[in-house]
């Protein structure tokens, strides 16, 4: 029986036309046409003054925290539910995370709880990160405006929610600085990479000082700053030109899976992930709950096993990073009794691969209604 994927690349025949002239003028190093072209493209697409290609979004944050002056142990205010790339990089600037738990309308950054640990770390905190969850944009304004409040920079972590509008506004240019991710997964891919954006070019400008290693202008090679390898190949930049052409028809491909789930599943206890009426997801992942009164008949374990017996890929919401071991002495905030752990031992991620047919989707309900005994 064929696989059906979580979300695998979808590739189109563009890529292929920009790496080859990647080839034909032998331009297969880091930086070349490719990398500025696409700068500029995901600049214009997103509506920010600059960005800087990256060989990975996880660069991109590191660069986030490193322009931000988080130094040894700063706070960093981050998103509680979430991949451990958003704050991992914290971490590299020698910061310490505090963990803020999401609120029911999102799943993202709860602005209650973001007050409330400001309030309890007064002048400590350096920066704040937001993670949009699955391509749904958080409360930006509230937390905007929170920002401000309390004289902290806003880091945006856009890497699931690239395409996806607040309030008519695309994700990816709400903070200070902004990161982007093209893994294979995401609604377009270079393979890897990501990008860091920002309305403040010169900061920009310092970062493709940073990830070039930081090498003075100077005839030999000479060094003032500790610098990193990050900058994105001239090659993969080729991919990312081809896939951009294609976002709009990747995220309407998305968008129409999670509806044909939601309707589909209505008349199960289970939920889908929600969102504002004033945001617009890309809906990378198409993900649900089981109301809580269901779960001593099916968890989301009971459903991930039955998909996979079927050949289906599906995957467990994050595992919010207050319970990783790794962050088991770090802080975590909330407003709400723990909303992130609560979607997390309810929440499954369903197959959301644009290569899915109808009656492949058709398949994965099947064995989810199975399971409820419908």
């Amino acid at each position: 029986m064929e696989k059906i994927w979580l979300s695998s690349p979808t590739m189109h025949s563009e890529e292929q036309k920009f790496v080859k002239e990647a080839f034909d003028s032998n331009w297969v190093a880091p930086l070349g046409r490719n990398v500025t072209e696409f700068e500029k493209e995901i600049s214009k697409y997103i509506g920010c003054k600059d960005a800087a290609a990256m060989s990975a979004g996880t660069h991109a944050l590191h660069m986030c925290f490193k322009l931000a002056g988080v130094k040894q142990d700063d706070i960093v205010l981050c998103s509680d539910l979430t991949f451990a790339a958003t704050v991992n990089p914290v971490s590299y600037v020698g910061g310490k995370q505090v963990f803020v738990d999401s609120e029911r309308e999102t799943w993202n950054m709860d602005p209650i709880a973001l007050e409330k640990a400001l309030i309890k770390y007064e002048k400590k905190v350096k920066a704040v990160v937001v993670a949009n969850l699955y391509g749904t944009p958080a409360k930006l304004d509230e937390i905007i405006d929170i920002c401000k409040k309390y004289d902290v920079t806003l880091i945006e972590d856009a890497a699931e929610s690239l395409s996806a509008k607040y309030k008519g506004k695309q994700t990816g240019n709400f903070g200070k600085y902004n990161a982007i991710s093209f893994n294979g997964n995401k609604i377009i891919t270079t393979s890897g990479g990501g990008m860091f954006l920002s309305d403040d070019q010169d900061a920009v400008e310092k970062v493709r000082f940073y990830s070039t290693q930081a090498r003075d202008r100077a005839p030999w090679y000479q060094h003032s700053e500790i610098g990193y390898n990050y900058r994105m190949s001239n090659i993969v930049a080729g991919i990312g030109r081809g896939q951009l052409i294609h976002i709009e028809e990747h995220k309407a491909l998305k968008t129409e899976i999670f509806k044909r789930y939601k309707e589909e599943l209505k008349d199960l206890p289970v939920e889908m992930n929600p969102y504002l009426e004033c945001s617009e997801p890309n809906f990378w992942l198409s993900c649900m709950t089981i109301k809580q009164e269901f779960l001593h008949k099916v968890t989301p374990e009971t459903i991930r096993i039955a998909l996979e017996k079927e050949n289906i890929e599906s995957r467990p919401i994050w595992k919010p990073m207050h319970m990783q071991p790794v962050f088991a002495d770090c802080d975590f905030i909330t407003a709400d009794d723990n909303v992130g752990e609560d979607i997390f031992k309810r929440g499954l991620c369903l197959p959301s691969d644009i290569k899915m047919t109808e009656l492949q989707q058709q398949r994965v309900i099947s064995v989810i209604k199975r399971c409820f005994d419908v």
